[in-house]
């Protein structure tokens, strides 16, 4: 089998951290996220997590060049030999043309950019019913997974709230930007031939049996 480079996009609340842990597990490839590559990069004190701090320190977003190079470094480790899986990143066109461009020098191309489709509704639903307890950080939701007793933990008792970025109204702030920013990816990838959509409405072993499918579809396509 050829190396497995794949991309993940979906809005929040899609269950991308759910899938592609399951997928790491499948094809034995890492699962990198921005934040993940951000975080190692500052915690190592690496020149270019020193030059991520300082935006970051600042308040301001960390410029294309060093998450491309970030990206760059951590996709020719050892573990990521035999592919890949990217959540995060690229973000927008400009990023996936770089990714592209840095994959070509190391002989290699994506696989498929996966897309968990969600409709805002949904995400909302999914989000917004989210509670936390204050003294523990057990998660709860009022649909899926209720506590016994309205508002309160079962497993220390302690209140349970709804974090500010859980509220509908962020809720939509964050897909407004995603619809935003998504788009003119998935334009990206769909004119390559390399984008799939995914009905994430389903159960989680539902849409990961359609992500093999998908996958393995993608693979013949790639060997031919």
């Amino acid at each position: 089998m050829s190396d497995l480079n794949l991309i993940l996009i979906g809005p929040p609340g899609a269950g991308k951290g759910t899938q592609a842990d399951r997928l790491r597990q499948n094809f034995g490839i890492p699962f990198i996220s921005t934040g993940d590559m951000l975080r190692a990069n500052v915690k190592q004190g690496t020149e270019l997590g020193k030059k991520a701090k300082a935006y970051m320190d600042s308040g301001g977003l960390v410029p294309d060049d060093l998450i491309v190079a970030m990206a760059a470094q951590r996709l020719e480790q050892d573990d990521a030999r035999d592919g890949f899986i990217l959540d995060g990143f690229p973000r927008t066109t400009a990023q996936a043309e770089a990714l592209d461009a840095q994959l070509r020098k190391l002989g290699r191309t994506i696989t498929a950019a996966l897309l968990i489709d969600v409709p805002d509704q949904e995400v909302v639903k999914r989000i917004s019913g989210r509670r936390v307890c204050v003294a523990n950080g057990h998660l709860y939701h009022v649909d899926f997974e209720p506590p016994k007793q309205d508002g309160i933990c079962d497993e220390d008792g302690s209140e349970l709230i709804q974090r500010d970025d859980d509220k509908p109204e962020v809720v939509q702030q964050r897909l407004g930007v995603y619809h935003e920013k998504t788009a003119p990816l998935i334009a990206y990838y769909d004119k390559q031939g390399l984008m799939r959509h995914i009905d994430g409405t389903g159960s989680p072993d539902r849409v990961h049996d359609h992500l093999r499918a998908a996958i393995a579809t993608a693979l013949r396509e790639d060997d031919v």
